[in-house]
C-alpha cells in the first residue's frame, strides 16, 4: 500500500513539472501575439 502512494505521489509531481512548462510556454505564446498587437496599433 505504502509503495503504491509513493508511485502515485511520483507520477502526480511528474504531471505537475510538464503542466509548468506547457503553461510557461503558452505564456510566452501569448506575450508575443500581444507585443505584435501593441506594434501593429501604433
Amino acid at each position: 500500500m505504502k509503495k503504491t502512494w509513493i508511485v502515485l505521489v511520483i507520477v502526480m509531481m511528474t504531471f505537475s513539472l510538464t503542466a509548468c512548462e506547457t503553461m510557461k510556454g503558452f505564456g510566452k505564446d501569448v506575450e508575443g501575439a500581444g507585443e505584435w498587437v501593441q506594434e501593429k496599433a501604433q
